[in-house]
C-alpha cells in the first residue's frame, strides 16, 4: 500500500510540473495582470525613512503622518486663501465630499494642475521681486517719483493720476503694455525672479518627498506665524474694526445670484487643490490603511480655517487703509465746503457744535446731509464727495491688486513698514512654493510611476521646459497672460474635471463598491449621508453649475483688464480673436485627458477581450481534437478504453480544462466591467 501511494504521490507531483510547464498566453496574460495589479500593493507597503531609501524600486513613504499633514495643507493653503477668498466674501458678502473621493481616485496627468503650475509660480516670481525691493527705508512705492529738469520737479503724471503702489506695480515692476496684443518683449527684471523661482522648485523637488518634506515645515507653518503677527498688528490700527464689521455684514439678495455659487464652487476647488492631482500624488505615498477619511476632515477643516484667518487680516488691514483714504477725504472736502460758505452754501445751514478745524467722519456725513438736502439738484455740481467708508471697503480688489497694490499701500502706513514688508512677501512666496510643490507632484508622480524614470531627471526636464514656457509671463504683457491661464485653463476647467471624478467613482466604478473599499481601508464604513452627496447631490450641483457657467460664458464674452499708460487707470477689454481661440483651447485641452484616457482604457479592455476570446477558442478546438482521436483509438482494444478512463482522471487533464474553464471566467468578468 505503501508503495502505490508514493507511485501515485509521483505521478501527481509529474502530473503537476507538467500542467505548469504547459504555455497558455491566456495564462501568461493573467500573470501578467496579476503582477501589474499586485505591484501597487507591494510598492505601498514599503517604508522607508524620509530622506533615505534602501533601494532604487522602493517607493519612499512619508516618515510621519504630521509630515504628510503638513504637505497637504502647504498644498491646498495657498495664494487664493490670501487674495481670492477676502475678494469674493467682498464681492458677494459672504466640496467636502470631493475632497474625499479625490483621495481615492487615481488620475492620469493634470494638464489643469500643469497649466495652474505654468502662472502660479510667475507670481512666485513677483513675490521675490518685492522681497528683495523691501530691504529700504521708505519703500520704493510709498511716494510717486519725481522728475526733474531745468524748469523745476514735477511728479510722473501717471503716478499723479492713480497712485504710488498703483504706478509701482504697473510701471516699475512690471513695465505693462496697454494691450494683450503688445508683446512689449521680456522684462528682464521678471526673467531673473521667474528663473530663481524654478530654481527653487527643481532644488526642493529633486528627491521628491525626502526633500521638499524638509521644506514643507517652513513653507507650511511660516505663513501662519506672519498672519497671526498681521492680525494682532491690524487690530491695534484705527479703522480695523470697520473693515471686520463690514467683512461679517451679510448681502442675503446677492445670495441668489447663481454666480456666486459657481464662485465658491470655484474657490474650493481651487483652494483644496481638487482635480490638479497633487492631491492623490502625495497620498501615494502613505500606507494602504491610512485614514484618508480624518485627513480630508482635517485638510479640509485647516483650509477653511485658514481662509478666515487670512480673510480678517485682509479686511483689518483694508479697513485700515479705507480710514486713511476716508480721512484724506475729509480734509480736502472740508476746504471745499469752506470756501463755498458765504456764496454756494449759507452759514446757516452748517450745524453750530462743527469745529472746521477738525472735522470728524461723523460729523463730515452730518454736514453732508444736510447740504445735500438744501441744494437738491444743484448737490451734485458742487463736486463734493461722500467720503464713506462703506464705499470704500466696497470697492473690489482681487488677486495681484490686493496683494501687490492695496495690500502694499497699507503697510507703507504701518510703523516699521519695511520689516512688515519683508515678513508679507516671504509669507507669499512660502504659500506659492507649497502649492507649487502640490501641483509639480501631480505632473511628476505619475511620469515616475509609470515610465520608471528617474525622479531627478523628470524635475529638472519639468522645470526647464517650465521656464520657458514661462517666458510667455514675463513680458511686458505677461500680466495679461496670467489671467487668462488662472480663469480659462486653471478655474472653469476644474468644474468639468472634478464632475467626471464624481461621475466616474460614484456611477460608473459605483458607490456601493467604493463603500466596501472605504470599509476594508478604514476599518469603518463612512457616513451614509456621503453616499447620497457622492451619487445623487453633488453630481447633480455641479452639473447645473457647469451648465450656468457656459450659458454665462455664452452671454458675455470673455475680456481681461488692462492698464491704459496714457489714463493711468485699468479698463476692461474685449480679448482678439486669436485671444478667444486661446481661452477656448485651453479649456479644451485642460479636460482632454479625461475622455481621451477613457477611450483608451475601453479600447485596451476590448482588445484584451478579443484576444482572451480567441485563445480560449484556439484550446477548445485543440481539445475537441485531441477528445475525437482518443475515441477513435479506444474502439481498437480494450486496453485503449482502460487508458482512455485513467485518462479522464489525470491532474494534467484536469489542469488544462481548469485553465480554460478560468479565461472563460476571467473573459466573461472582464466584460460584464466594460
Amino acid at each position: 500500500m505503501s508503495t502505490d501511494s508514493q507511485d501515485l504521490d509521483n505521478k501527481v507531483t509529474v502530473s503537476k510540473e507538467v500542467g505548469l510547464s504547459i504555455e497558455d498566453p491566456c495564462a501568461d496574460s493573467l500573470n501578467e495582470s496579476s503582477l501589474a495589479l499586485s505591484a501597487p500593493a507591494e510598492d505601498a507597503a514599503h517604508q522607508a525613512e524620509e530622506g533615505t531609501v534602501t533601494d532604487e524600486d522602493e517607493r519612499p513613504a512619508w516618515s510621519s503622518k504630521f509630515l504628510y499633514i503638513l504637505a497637504q495643507v502647504g498644498f491646498s493653503v495657498g495664494l487664493g486663501n490670501v487674495w481670492r477668498f477676502p475678494y469674493l466674501c467682498q464681492k458677494n458678502g459672504g466640496g467636502k465630499s470631493s475632497f474625499y473621493t479625490e483621495y481615492l481616485y487615481y488620475f492620469v496627468v493634470s494638464l489643469a494642475g500643469f497649466f495652474a503650475a505654468l502662472y502660479y509660480n510667475v507670481i512666485v516670481g513677483w513675490s521675490i521681486f518685492y522681497f528683495t525691493q523691501s530691504f529700504q527705508e521708505p519703500l520704493p512705492w510709498k511716494d510717486c517719483p519725481l522728475i526733474t529738469n531745468a524748469t523745476g520737479s514735477y511728479i510722473v503724471p501717471e503716478c499723479e493720476k492713480s497712485s504710488a503702489t498703483t504706478y509701482y506695480w504697473y510701471r516699475e515692476a512690471l513695465d505693462i503694455s496697454n494691450s494683450i496684443s503688445e508683446s512689449g518683449g521680456l522684462n528682464w527684471k521678471m526673467t531673473l525672479c521667474l528663473l530663481g523661482a524654478w530654481i527653487i522648485v527643481c532644488l526642493s523637488m529633486m528627491k521628491g518627498i525626502q526633500t521638499s518634506g524638509k521644506v514643507v515645515y517652513f513653507s507650511s507653518l511660516f505663513p501662519y506665524l506672519v498672519l497671526f503677527c498681521f492680525l494682532v498688528r491690524a487690530m491695534l490700527l484705527e479703522g480695523s474694526v470697520d473693515g471686520i464689521v463690514h467683512m461679517f455684514t451679510p448681502k442675503i439678495e446677492i445670495m441668489l445670484d447663481p454666480t456666486v455659487w459657481r464662485d465658491a464652487a470655484i474657490q474650493i476647488f481651487f483652494a483644496l487643490g481638487l482635480g490638479c492631482g497633487g492631491v492623490i500624488a502625495f497620498s501615494s505615498y502613505n500606507k494602504k490603511d491610512n485614514n484618508c477619511h480624518s485627513d480630508a476632515v482635517l485638510v479640509s477643516f485647516i483650509n477653511f480655517f485658514t481662509s478666515i484667518l487670512a480673510t480678517l487680516v485682509v479686511f483689518a488691514v483694508l479697513g485700515f487703509k479705507a480710514n486713511i483714504v476716508t480721512t484724506k477725504c475729509v480734509e480736502l472736502n472740508t476746504q471745499k465746503i469752506v470756501g463755498y460758505l458765504g456764496t454756494e452754501i449759507s452759514y446757516d445751514v452748517i450745524p453750530p457744535h462743527i469745529d472746521f478745524s477738525k472735522v470728524s467722519r461723523e460729523d463730515y456725513q452730518q454736514i453732508i446731509g444736510v447740504i445735500r438736502g438744501v441744494k437738491e439738484n444743484d448737490f451734485s455740481q458742487l463736486g463734493l464727495d461722500s467720503c464713506d467708508i462703506t464705499e470704500e471697503l466696497n470697492q473690489g480688489v482681487q488677486g495681484t491688486g490686493l496683494a501687490f497694490i492695496a495690500f502694499t499701500e497699507a503697510m507703507t502706513h504701518f510703523p516699521g513698514s519695511p520689516f512688515w514688508s519683508v515678513m508679507f512677501f516671504l509669507m507669499l512666496m512660502s504659500l506659492g512654493l507649497g502649492s507649487m510643490f502640490g501641483n509639480m507632484e501631480g505632473i511628476i508622480t505619475p511620469i515616475v510611476d509609470t515610465f520608471k524614470i528617474r525622479k531627478e531627471y523628470i524635475t529638472v526636464g519639468c522645470c526647464i521646459l517650465s521656464f520657458f514656457v514661462g517666458l510667455m509671463f514675463v513680458q511686458r504683457s505677461g500680466n495679461y497672460f496670467v489671467s487668462m491661464m488662472d480663469e480659462y485653463s486653471a478655474s472653469l476647467p476644474l468644474l468639468p474635471i472634478v464632475f467626471l471624478e464624481n461621475v466616474a467613482v460614484a456611477w460608473i466604478y459605483g458607490t456601493d463598491r467604493f463603500y466596501e473599499d472605504l470599509k476594508e481601508m478604514l476599518g469603518f464604513r463612512p457616513f451614509r449621508v456621503y453616499y447620497y452627496m457622492w451619487k445623487y447631490i453633488t453630481p447633480l450641483l455641479l452639473l447645473a453649475m457647469l451648465v450656468a457657467s457656459l450659458v454665462q460664458m455664452g452671454l458675455a464674452p470673455p475680456t481681461y483688464t488692462a492698464w491704459i499708460q496714457e489714463l493711468a487707470q485699468e479698463q476692461s477689454l474685449s480679448f482678439p480673436p486669436w485671444g478667444l481661440a486661446v481661452c477656448i483651447t485651453l479649456m479644451v485641452i485642460a479636460v482632454l485627458p479625461l475622455p481621451v484616457v477613457f477611450c483608451l482604457r475601453y479600447c485596451n479592455i476590448k482588445n484584451k477581450n478579443a484576444i482572451m476570446k480567441e485563445s480560449a477558442r484556439h484550446t477548445r478546438e485543440e481539445e475537441e481534437e485531441g477528445k475525437a482521436s482518443s475515441s477513435m483509438t479506444s474502439s481498437s482494444s480494450s486496453s485503449s478504453r482502460k487508458e482512455s478512463s485513467s485518462r479522464q482522471t489525470d491532474p494534467e487533464t484536469n489542469s488544462h480544462d481548469s485553465a480554460n474553464y478560468v479565461v472563460v471566467d476571467i473573459t466573461e468578468m472582464t466584460e460584464s466591467v466594460v
